[in-house]
């Protein structure tokens, strides 16, 4: 499977726009926007997204959209983020896309927050090298409580 990255076009949102809103994805991501299924505010956050000067790409498998990637942040507390379809889980879409961003992003160092429980996503960061510094408890809107999240970083 080839995995590429590229711009995001405006025939992507109604991808991403289905994939924030299956049931399982949200719970595994845990921190998501308020109201996913808001179809105007999924628009305006995006329109703010493309316009802003962060580095935000749609991620393919063999030529299909799949997901998203982004480097968000001010200088020195950047993160990186990324959302695959859950059909895709598991087959190294995700891991495959962040190599890429983090070969396309220079800027080190680079943070990354991921749900306690949510293994597929830290195992993902943790093969790109980033390493768990942290641990605190943030208020999740995808499962209506506070959890546990780990905060990693990419020094090198």
């Amino acid at each position: 499977m080839q995995i590429a990255l590229r711009p995001v076009h405006d025939s992507d949102l109604p991808v991403f726009y289905r994939q924030m809103n299956d049931p399982e994805s949200l719970r595994m991501a845990a921190f998501t926007p308020e109201d996913p299924a808001g179809r105007d505010a999924f628009d305006a956050r995006w329109r703010r997204i493309r316009a802003s000067a962060d580095v935000v790409r749609a991620i393919l498998a063999d030529g299909d959209v799949v997901g998203s990637a982004a480097v968000y942040g001010e200088p020195g507390e950047r993160e990186v983020t990324y959302w695959v379809d859950r059909s895709h889980w598991g087959r190294g879409i995700a891991t495959a896309a962040l190599r890429a961003l983090l070969a396309e992003v220079a800027e080190r160092p680079l943070y990354a927050r991921a749900a306690d429980d949510n293994a597929g996503s830290r195992r993902v960061l943790e093969k790109c090298g980033f390493r768990v510094t942290a641990r605190a408890t943030g208020y999740a809107p995808a499962r209506g409580a506070r959890i546990d999240e780990v905060v990693l970083v990419l020094e090198d």
